[in-house]
């Protein structure tokens, strides 16, 4: 009896193990989802964090801000190619903008 046991307990060990391993990832995931991306000072990477924002579309909005400045509103994020309504509704609750000095 002892044995099954220890059986018993290496294989609950094992389940909680394995559970936890699942659940550190998608907390700090669901950390940095809550974080909103300021569209204004965001790097490369830090765009590429948002939902169907891929590399060259990240780069299209750094290149849209240097040449026409900040965003004023997030809407006007529409305006680069490739951020269309259906990409900025999976957005918006994720960006912010505002000045470079905060």
């Amino acid at each position: 009896m002892t044995n099954m046991k220890s059986k018993q307990m290496i294989g609950l060990a094992l389940a909680v193990v394995f559970a936890l391993s699942f659940l550190s990832p998608l907390q700090a995931q669901s950390k940095s989802t809550t974080e909103k991306v300021n569209i204004n000072t965001a790097n490369l990477e830090e765009l590429q964090t948002l939902p169907r924002i891929g590399e060259k579309v990240a780069q299209r909005i750094i290149d849209y801000r240097k040449e026409h400045g900040e965003f004023k509103k997030i809407e006007e994020l529409m305006k680069v190619q490739g951020v269309g309504e259906k990409t900025f509704k999976l957005i918006k609750d994720k960006i912010e903008v505002g000045n470079k000095n905060k």
